[in-house]
């Protein structure tokens, strides 16, 4: 590099890695399809581990030093670029989807050259394909990586990464600062808070008995799960600090057995520590309506809430190589949660969002903007010729 500010983008340099990160795209394209037909849902050690293949090749082709660290539910990947040393910047990823080997069928992967659908395109396997596509891109303009970077790409983040956790927070360690390769916001902004995020368990034993011949002996842990869910949700304040999910729901066994056993997965999104006190508070003192039922509520994962920072140093940093590129970097905060928000809790400067933009994550109409992970590589590799430092 010849800028002297460790904030400014050589304009030659900056001509020269839009222009290879554009010559790349059809390759990405062709690498994120790859990607999406190995369908890799949390908690699938097999469809996982077929995907974790593709993306440790693709970052290994890309310049990457790259080891797996294994993990019952789904191998991590921890990746290297650079120089050895203190100070890197940490990438966070994951390569699990929220969709069951299968979706396909009815969620085909399609690619019309300006928007790219299918299971995980969005969220965010288009994510790591932009990576890869930032070292080549870099590679290609003959530019070197100054100072070490460092990305996790963890196999259980839909989930709220019960194992991946752990990694993340090891790598964190020495850190000069994070970002994310979720999805932006859909106009593109970054994301530079999120709220907290917690997964609850409430379970519910009650005592079976025929529905028809004994229903007066049994004590329907159905009926008290739907009671203790109305008495949660009624506890959630109105003043948007938190927001609450019943996600998933299970229990008894026939219609003519009352339920011996019943649970329920709930979802809570919170903007302060406070707020996520109070409601697991609620949940962790909730007694039984019905005489003989047991109720118990396990946080299953959580993540804490990262605070928005008005002052924004790294944002400031990349809104300066943006406006290198020709664009316009903005962020601001979002409702969603994930594994930057642990950098972000600890108060390392973090960005989320460098992924490409498009809509629909978690839903049937997931897609990506094509055009998007050139533009994205471009940035990323922007980041890595020109390292943020504080």
């Amino acid at each position: 590099m010849t800028a002297s500010d460790p904030a400014v983008l050589d304009p030659g340099d900056a001509a020269r890695i839009a222009e290879a990160a554009e010559a790349l795209l059809d390759p990405a394209r062709a690498r994120l399809r790859e990607y999406a037909l190995a369908e890799s849902p949390s908690g699938d050690a097999e469809a996982l581990a077929r995907c974790a293949a593709l993306v440790e090749a693709g970052q290994a082709a890309a310049g990457g030093r790259v080891r797996r660290v294994p993990s019952p539910s789904g191998d991590h990947l921890v990746a290297s670029w650079g120089p050895d040393g203190p100070g890197h910047l940490l990438v966070v990823g994951h390569y699990d989807t929220v969709w069951p080997v299968g979706r396909l069928a009815d969620m085909p992967y399609t690619d019309d050259g300006t928007t790219i659908t299918g299971p995980g395109v969005f969220d965010m396997k288009g994510g790591l394909v932009a990576l890869e596509t930032a070292f080549q891109a870099l590679d290609a303009a003959g530019i070197a990586v100054p100072a070490p970077v460092r990305a996790v790409v963890v196999a259980d983040e839909e989930v709220g990464s019960p194992t991946g956790r752990d990694l993340v927070e090891a790598e964190m360690d020495g850190a000069a600062a994070v970002i994310g390769l979720e999805s932006p916001h859909p106009d593109g902004a970054l994301k530079s808070a999120r709220r907290g995020s917690t997964r609850v368990a409430l379970r519910v034993r009650g005592r079976e008995a025929h529905a028809a011949l004994d229903p007066g002996r049994g004590v329907s842990a159905v009926d008290e799960l739907l009671d203790q869910l109305a008495a949660v949700r009624a506890a959630v304040p109105d003043d948007g600090t938190t927001l609450f999910n019943i996600g998933r729901i299970e229990g008894g066994s026939r219609a003519n057995v009352i339920a011996g056993d019943a649970w329920a997965e709930i979802g809570l999104r919170f903007t302060d520590a406070g707020s996520e006190r109070r409601m697991l508070d609620v949940l962790a003192g909730a007694r039984p309506v019905r005489d003989g039922a047991r109720v118990e509520a396990e946080v299953l994962t959580s993540r804490p809430t990262w605070q928005d920072d008005p002052a924004n140093p790294l944002l400031a940093h990349l809104a300066g190589l943006g406006a290198a590129l020709g664009r316009d970097v903005r962020g601001r905060p979002a409702a969603g949660a994930g594994d930057a928000n642990l950098p972000g809790s600890r108060g390392l400067p973090t960005l989320d969002g460098l992924g490409p933009r498009g809509r629909g994550a978690h839903a049937a109409d997931e897609h990506i903007q094509a055009a998007d992970l050139s533009r994205c590589a471009a940035l990323l590799a922007a980041l890595f010729a020109v390292p943020y430092r504080p």
